[in-house]
């Protein structure tokens, strides 16, 4: 081998370069394992919110000082924080979601809330199309507007977009198209807005390596923020659009005698059938509105055997003078949905006298918990709105906002005016004094206080009674960042507690560990001393892979550790390959010095672990297209894992076999025990093709049949809906659970134990095509309630995602709309069939023969219509997940390159017995698949032994993922050796007859 001295400087600076990388990520664990030593001598009741406050203080104390000090340079925590690897969410815990930038909204506010008749009810048109639909909105709404106007208006009539705001751009005169062009630039240019509101945002919240990025063009943006616990902070701070409005007050004295009419009008409302099935009551009224709000209520009693207003809302009835308030009322937060549809019946709203007609109806930004503690409360307030909707004073005019501390030593937002609101702000004071002003952002009410007198300095402030530092702080960092556009919603999200990242940590290094340990000992069991050779090139791969990583900040997932492992196993096959053809050369007579040359020659063993490699780095780039997240991540992995196996493989073991040969260290490649097996094999495998064919049709069609009638398990991301893993402190029933939660969600959840007695995976569909942001909120409150006879003492805001947990609580949580659901199953289908076009071209290129091709697609067709069907048949009785979702088709995506891999070896040994024949007998084929037996059955035990060690110590959560990988390679083994060539073979004969 020439330029040995080259290639050890690169390796030597290589490795140096990895391990310095690596330290940083030693030295950040070092000092957040110091910070949360200070947490728990600082929390005596292991409150998740306590211990991360405690963990940030330290954290915050350290951030720029000196924490390591290398003799040459010196770092502080921030500094080595941006150096190290990056923990995705499945190790680290946090929160990732895909926000839809509303393009409706977008449009109503071009068309300035036009109210044409057509304009509207394409709209809506457009939002049902959207449902089952991968059409971007606009071009749905676009062909909804043709279909209904039929020419009769268009869409720059005045009454739509021919206003004044875009009379630059659009005039009558121009045709649909035109306008069509000009509306997606607006849309365009609202969704980069939106995304700069949303990346300022996140940069000031304060977490470490977060990502954001548009997807395409579809109005998506992904947030990825690792190491966040606050959820609820998180999701707010992400969908609050920061529109700031100041609102005279209706108090409750105003108000009162509208809501016991309206009780009364809600009560006969109720007693139709159709209203009270769309009405469902999903919680029992057992508390009284005495012991909800603290005071009498005798005139408000609930009639429990009639529902009514007062069945869900409990009024806060001012009885003198010092009664009246701003509050008009509470209700439970799971109540909230029900209350606003009685309020907006067309019937009630007609109960509204003259003076107080437009009232409009808000809720508070925060529940607190009943007196009782049984559910979350929250308050509603009316604010005096007007035909148009318009505020007395809107948030544009705020020029600055900061989070400061009032006399009492209360977290505010003070806010200062420009010289319009100013204005503005002085006249509204001065007509409200001794009377009530909201301050309401996003049309939740952030405080209502008493105007004590004229304000005319442009001075305000954002105040509530609970308001945290943190919630303030965001408060004045949308200000501050701006207002989106639009509302951006979270149609996907998943959120894992770091509880659930630590274990995954924790499992990952023992599967991980196990592993090398596995293949470590088999190589040398096989090979003796060539193989500690590649055992020592196989440890440089493992230093070199995580170097990368960290030196390029790429994220490390759950299965991307999965995929670090398997390219364990799978870069042992590069030593394989080249240490059978240096035995071959062996037993043919060649000295050890012209048996490593051949070994390692393209002639010898390049060419198959080329070509090998190639088409599993062909299926890593697809994975890495069309895959999100986590998946993105295994893609990554792997695709790093090939390039460094094969420089390992290649060059690391040539350098250490070269210089054990020059000493003349014996090097039989083979130990005592090892050295006959899979010698003088004569295995005539073309003559068993016919019962392979059998086999595998039986096979096929028994999976084909189960998925008719079976189906197969779709996950959450295939079909929409949300999955909580919930935590129990004692083993629980599914079933039991199952039945308990039917009667809070209207229909059973599917509940299926996950990993351990105590923990549950429970997956609903409940409310899930409803929009807003007190849904996800009602469902999991609705969750909650369900659970409760099962958590003992845990309080809601324990049992709620994020923060580190102790006792019971939301482990992880996810939530996929249909509408994106549809997306991801289709981007997951051309990923399968971009892979194999690919794959099919590849091979035809590089074999220049069609039955090769065949050959090997009918054999990945063979791998995973069998591994699908193993999944139809046993989803049901399997003690684990086994869920066709975004990681099962990683799975489907990796058997295939696995199986390539096989295949590809052995098609690159027939074409060098076949080369300079004219012909392919079944005589060469057998020779060619006997000789590369040995490697085919070594390489696929050893990355079983890998998968198997995942698979049994490597978490729950990707337990699926590893089943999926070991039916494959077992399956994918049996295909190169029994389906592949023998299609190929076939194939080739007919292709010599007809040449005939």
């Amino acid at each position: 081998m020439q330029n040995k001295g080259l290639i050890k400087l690169f390796a030597v600076l290589f490795g140096i370069v990895s391990i310095y990388q690596l330290s940083f990520t030693f030295f950040a664990n070092k000092v957040e394992k110091s910070a949360k030593e200070y947490a728990k001598a600082n929390v005596t009741d292991n409150n998740g919110r306590a211990l991360a406050k405690y963990e940030r203080k330290y954290l915050d104390s350290v951030a720029n000082k000196e924490v390591v000090n290398l003799g040459f340079t010196q770092y502080s925590y921030n500094d080595i924080k941006d150096k190290e690897m990056n923990l995705g969410l499945d190790l680290k815990g946090g929160i990732n979601a895909i926000l839809q930038v509303s393009v409706k909204d977008i449009l109503i506010g071009l068309s300035n809330d036009s109210k044409n008749t057509v304009f509207r009810q394409a709209l809506a048109n457009a939002d049902e199309a959207q449902k089952n639909s991968q059409d971007n909105y606009l071009d749905l709404f676009y062909n909804e507007f043709e279909n209904l106007s039929k020419g009769s208006v268009k869409l720059s009539d005045p009454s739509i977009f021919g206003t004044k705001k875009l009379r630059d751009k659009i005039d009558f005169n121009k045709t649909n198209e035109q306008v069509k062009s000009t509306l997606q630039e607006e849309i365009n240019t609202s969704i980069n807005t939106a995304f700069e509101v949303l990346r300022s945002r996140i940069d000031k919240f304060g977490v470490v390596q977060p990502s954001i990025q548009r997807i395409g063009n579809s109005g998506r943006i992904q947030v990825e923020l690792p190491g966040a616990k606050d959820i609820d902070r998180v999701e707010k701070l992400l969908q609050s659009t920061a529109e700031l409005q100041f609102w005279e007050v209706f108090t409750n004295a105003d108000i009162q005698n509208f809501f016991f009419a309206a009780n009364a009008k809600a009560a006969e409302l109720l007693k139709d059938d159709s209203a009270t099935e769309a009405a469902q009551d999903t919680t029992k009224t057992d508390n009284s509105i005495d012991d909800l709000l603290g005071e009498t209520a005798d005139s408000t009693k609930v009639n429990n055997e009639q529902k009514s207003l007062f069945t869900y809302f409990f009024p806060n009835v001012a009885q003198s003078q010092q009664q009246i308030s701003p509050v008009l009322g509470n209700a439970r937060v799971q109540d909230t949905a029900m209350v606003n549809n009685l309020l907006s019946n067309k019937e009630i709203r007609n109960l509204l006298p003259d003076n107080i007609r437009y009232a409009k109806f808000l809720w508070d930004y925060k529940a607190y918990p009943s007196t009782d503690g049984t559910a979350e409360v929250i308050s509603l307030y009316a604010v005096k709105s007007n035909r148009n909707d318009e505020a007395t004073i809107e948030g544009d005019v705020i020029a600055d906002a900061k989070q400061e501390y009032d006399q009492l030593s209360k977290p505010v937002v003070s806010m200062s005016m420009n010289g319009v609101g100013t204005k503005q702000w002085a006249k509204m004071t001065s007509e409200n004094v001794g009377k009530f002003v909201a301050v309401v952002l996003d049309d939740y009410v952030y405080t209502a206080p008493t105007v004590n007198g004229p304000i005319p300095g442009g001075q305000t402030q954002i105040s509530g009674g609970q308001m945290t530092v943190a919630e303030a702080q965001d408060i004045a960092t949308v200000l501050k960042a701006g207002k989106l556009p639009a509302p951006a919603r979270i149609i996907q999200s998943e959120v894992v507690g770091p509880s659930l990242g630590q274990e995954s940590i924790n499992a990952s290094i023992w599967s991980f560990g196990l592993a090398i340990l596995l293949v470590l000992g088999w190589m040398i069991l096989y090979y003796g001393r060539a193989g500690l050779f590649a055992n020592i090139a196989l440890v440089v791969n493992i230093l070199f892979i995580f170097g990368i990583l960290a030196s390029f900040n790429s994220v490390l997932t759950l299965p991307g550790i999965a995929g670090i492992i398997l390219t364990i196993g799978m870069s042992v096959d590069a030593n394989v390959i080249i240490f059978e053809r240096i035995k071959e050369a062996l037993d043919s007579g060649k000295g050890l010095l012209a048996a490593v040359e051949e070994g390692f020659s393209i002639k010898g063993a390049l060419s198959a672990i080329i070509d090998a490699n190639i088409t599993t780095l062909l299926t890593g780039i697809i994975l890495y297209v069309f895959g999100t997240g986590p998946i993105k991540g295994f893609a990554l992995t792997l695709m790093v894992g090939i390039a460094t196996s094969l420089f390992t493989a290649i060059f690391i073991t040539r350098l250490l076999v070269d210089g054990a040969v020059s000493k003349g260290v014996s090097l039989p490649f083979n130990t005592g025990l090892s050295k006959n097996w899979f010698k003088n094999i004569n295995i005539s495998f073309l003559s068993k093709r016919k019962l392979a064919y059998i086999i595998s049709g039986t096979l096929i069609v028994i999976g084909l049949g189960s998925m008719a009638t079976l189906g197969l398990k779709q996950g959450v991301d295939f079909k929409g809906g949300r999955s909580y893993v919930v935590r129990f402190d004692n083993a629980v029933k599914a079933n039991e659970v199952a039945d308990n939660l039917k009667e809070a969600f209207g229909t059973a959840p599917e509940v299926k134990t996950y990993g351990a007695e105590n923990q549950l995976k429970i997956t609903t569909v409940f409310k899930i095509d409803e929009d807003g942001k007190q849904v996800d909120e009602q469902v999991q409150t609705a969750l909650f309630n369900g659970l409760k006879p099962y958590l003992g003492d845990t309080t809601y805001e324990s049992f709620k995602p994020g923060f580190e947990k102790e006792g019971s609580g939301i482990m992880s949580y996810m939530k996929v709309e249909p509408t994106i659901a549809d997306d991801i199953k289709q981007a997951a289908l051309w990923a399968v069939l971009g892979s194999l076009i690919v794959v099919f071209l590849y091979i035809l290129l590089r074999f220049r023969k069609m039955s090769f091709s065949i050959g090997a697609v009918a054999a990945v067709f063979h791998d995973v219509l069998v591994v699908l069907g193993v999944f139809s048949i046993l989803y049901k009785v399997m003690p684990f997940d086994m869920e066709i979702g975004q990681s099962f088709i990683a799975a489907i995506l990796t058997v295939v390159g696995y199986s390539l891999n096989d295949t590809v070896v052995i098609f690159d040994r027939i074409r060098e017995f076949t080369e300079g024949k004219n012909k392919i007998t079944s005589n060469l084929v057998n020779k060619a698949l006997n000789s590369t037996l040995g490697r085919t059955i070594n390489t696929s035990l050893t990355t079983l032994l890998v998968l198997l060690a995942i698979f049994f110590f490597g978490g729950d959560s990707i337990k699926g993922f590893m089943f999926a990988l070991i039916v494959g390679v077992v399956v994918g083994t049996y295909s190169s050796l029994f389906v592949a060539t023998p299609v190929m073979f076939d194939t080739t004969k007919k292709e010599e007859k007809e040449e005939l």
